[in-house]
């Protein structure tokens, strides 16, 4: 494993987002939150953070994720990946604050953590002065989604996000390891359904791997870089890049930016990937071939590969507009449901 990339001496209004994804790997872009009051307030210890926070309340339920004390903040499946080791249910974002800060002292705490809520709805005015500005390209053409993660020792297995990710750690630190797209085969990916928190993961506790069941895993280590991150710092990825996060300290606060640079009117691929499995996996090997040769050429060839050669008017279901976006969909609805 080798560290993330650490870049200094930037601000906020400064940040260069599109370049940044663009390098294609991670980077800590250091001290940049390290003014916002949350982050202040997080030095002045928990009870001054859950205070700060319930002044943000909208008063609308969030949900709150508890996982007992066994699992070791891991949340994840149960033994035979029927189901998951932790129970969510909507609370008050008062009351779970209070649970986290009534087991502050606990050795063996239960797990405790709110996952990405939008800070909009359930905190309005929260990322005025704690977050980037709406401003910064390239937010103004693709604004992001905006979430805040609150809890303790907790750890997130494993996954990867659709979508480029600005991590601003602001109360507590924590620990990143991120590997690229291509370690798939060496993650060891669980089951499509169900999942922790909506996305595969991967089945290798990275506590403690188990080697001779996920041997390729000591590859997935050797690609790996980590990310140490103290309050204020922020991390930047690309999307599909996996990624573990484990929350060190016994209180801890994120608030997380998701955006792509596409327009609102394109489909995630993954409805792609789903239907690839119902219609090409399971097809001869030379079909498969062939296929995989007209998605190279329509689907991963350059914008211009398929079309250069045909009349604008002939481009059919190759433009790339919203009305052409939504023609397509409704040809595949009205094809699946026959």
């Amino acid at each position: 494993m080798k560290s993330v990339r650490t870049i200094e001496g930037l601000k906020a209004n400064d940040l260069r987002l599109a370049e940044l994804i663009e390098q294609g790997e991670p980077a800590i872009l250091k001290d940049v939150a390290r003014e916002w009051p949350l982050v202040r307030k997080g030095l002045e210890g928990p009870k001054a953070v859950a205070d700060y926070l319930a002044g943000f309340d909208a008063g609308r339920p969030v949900v709150g994720y508890t996982g007992a004390a066994e699992i070791g903040g891991r949340f994840f499946y149960n033994d035979d990946l029927t189901g998951l080791n932790f129970e969510a249910r909507r609370v008050p974002l008062s009351d779970f604050l209070a649970q986290v800060l009534d087991q502050l002292g606990e050795e063996k705490a239960p797990s405790f953590y709110i996952g990405s809520t939008d800070i909009d709805q359930y905190l309005p005015g929260l990322g005025e002065t704690n977050g980037l500005p709406s401003a910064l390209p390239p937010f103004e053409q693709y604004p992001p989604s905006v979430g805040i993660w609150i809890g303790n020792r907790t750890i997130a297995s494993t996954h990867y996000d659709f979508s480029n990710n600005i991590a601003c750690n602001l109360v507590g630190h924590r620990r990143f390891t991120l590997f690229a797209p291509d370690q798939i085969e060496n993650l060891y990916p669980g089951p499509l359904d169900p999942t922790p928190s909506g996305q595969v993961v991967s089945l290798v506790d990275l506590r403690d791997p188990d080697y001779e069941r996920f041997p390729r895993f000591r590859q997935a280590l050797d690609a790996a870089q980590v990310a140490e991150l103290e309050p204020g710092d922020l991390l930047i990825y690309p999307a599909m890049w996996w990624h573990n996060v484990e929350a060190l300290d016994p209180f801890n606060v994120m608030i997380n930016y998701w955006w792509n640079a596409v327009p609102r009117f394109i489909d995630t691929p993954m409805i792609t990937l789903k239907h690839g499995l119902l219609s090409l996996r399971h097809r001869p090997e030379h079909e498969k071939e062939a296929w995989r040769a007209l998605f190279d050429f329509y689907v991963f060839g350059g914008e211009e590969q398929a079309t250069a050669h045909l009349p604008e008017h002939a481009h059919g279901p190759l433009a790339n507009d919203e009305v052409t976006a939504r023609r397509l969909r409704s040809e595949l609805l009205d094809r699946m449901n026959r």
